[in-house]
């Protein structure tokens, strides 16, 4: 193992726990639509399961509606059962070609909620940038013992934070803007 490999390894990791910190929070909801909201929602398409953009048109014609128009119209009932089945606080209302969810206002108790949940979702992403580098550091300890030279260990322990502490910050970012973006009335 040479430094860069041991470096590269490390910069995937965390750089794949920040992308995974991003989709988790377009996915929590902020009182805006979003398609997003629909990404776990999963219906039954002759004997199937398919997401609902996989049998229907999901726009978001504004700011608190998101609209579901079925390719095939005999799909609006189960897309409706689908949408109250799966929990994720919104009611479906259909006129026969198309379905409509409204985004109901979020109160300060559950923007709060939202926020709390963010957060978790960041410590998550921190913990898996702690043990990339604790990963990444024993991997210098042990490079070390087979023959590198120690200074290049110590350099290489050294870029391993650095590397921590730019992600922390992508992270930190990420983190205030969704906590901004659910506290905005």
């Amino acid at each position: 193992m040479d430094t860069k490999t041991i470096l590269n390894d490390a910069t995937v990791r965390m750089q794949k726990a920040v992308d995974f910190l991003e989709e988790t929070l377009s996915n929590i909801r902020a009182g805006k639509a979003s398609v997003n909201v629909l990404n776990g929602v999963f219906v039954d398409y002759y004997g199937s399961q398919t997401p609902i953009s996989g049998v229907a048109s999901v726009t978001v014609p504004d700011a608190k509606t998101v609209l579901i128009q079925p390719w095939d119209k005999n799909m609006i009932r189960l897309i409706e059962k689908a949408i109250i089945d799966s929990n994720i606080g919104l009611t479906p209302s259909n006129n026969g070609e198309s379905i409509r969810l409204s985004m109901p206002p979020l109160t300060e108790e559950r923007r709060k909620e939202l926020v709390k949940q963010s957060k978790a979702e960041a410590e998550n992403a921190r913990i898996s940038l702690r043990n990339a580098r604790r990963d990444a550091v024993e991997a210098f300890k042990k490079a070390t013992k087979e023959g590198m030279p120690e200074d290049e260990g110590k350099d290489g322990e050294a870029q391993v934070q650095k590397l921590v502490e730019k992600f922390n910050k992508a992270i930190d970012a990420a983190f205030e803007k969704k906590e901004k973006e659910i506290m905005t009335v």
